[in-house]
């Protein structure tokens, strides 16, 4: 009987072991897999410009700002943006057709679609706080140099160009610029102008 009972609690701990052993591999596995990511998610944080008030602005004036990452363009993307603004052009939405009769070997976004995803990519480039209300106020000088094809990847670059006082109310305006991933021209350029009205 002893040995017996010495004998299944043997089995138990060397179960439990095994188990925790697998457990501890598994783990290890995961932590091996997503450090990558976890890397690239502190460095994309730490690399967030802070902005606190008009004088953290001020400090930037005639400086590149940052660059967001890549966000790829999906059909699905463009299909929900041509519903959305009832523009439904063969180029845009009909990838047999884009492919057979197009320029560009498939479909492409609509400009539109480009210019609406500015206030994602600036989100990633600049974190502005103590914040009352924030409004986009206009666009300069826009241009759509190339087009974005369907699953082309774009970033977006900023740079602050001039920086006022509306008497509390802070003008800033940046220049921004779309680039396609390995192409050497932009999707697009333009001068942003953002209003901040800080705490």
């Amino acid at each position: 009987m002893i040995s017996s009972r010495i004998l299944r609690l043997k089995l138990v701990v060397l179960t439990r072991l095994f188990l925790f052993d697998t457990f501890l591999k598994a783990y290890r596995l995961c932590l091996s897999i997503n450090e990558p990511l976890l890397l690239h998610q502190s460095k994309q944080k730490m690399s967030q410009l802070i902005i606190d008030s008009f004088e953290g602005f001020q400090a930037y004036v005639g400086q590149d700002l940052g660059v967001s990452d890549y966000h790829k363009v999906t059909q699905e993307q463009i299909n929900l943006f041509a519903e959305s603004t009832i523009d439904h052009q063969w180029i845009h939405t009909d990838p047999e057709r884009a492919k057979a009769e197009g320029a560009f070997g498939g479909t492409i976004a609509h400009g539109y679609l480009t210019l609406s995803l500015v206030p994602f990519l600036w989100d990633q480039i600049v974190q502005v706080n103590n914040l009352k209300m924030m409004v986009n106020y206009g666009i300069e000088h826009l241009r759509f140099a190339n087009p974005v094809k369907v699953n082309d990847e774009i970033r977006m670059h900023a740079n602050l160009s001039n920086i006022s006082d509306l008497r509390g109310t802070i003008k800033t305006e940046m220049n921004v610029k779309i680039e396609i991933k390995g192409e050497k021209k932009p999707a697009l350029v333009a001068t942003l102008i953002f209003l901040y009205h800080f705490i």
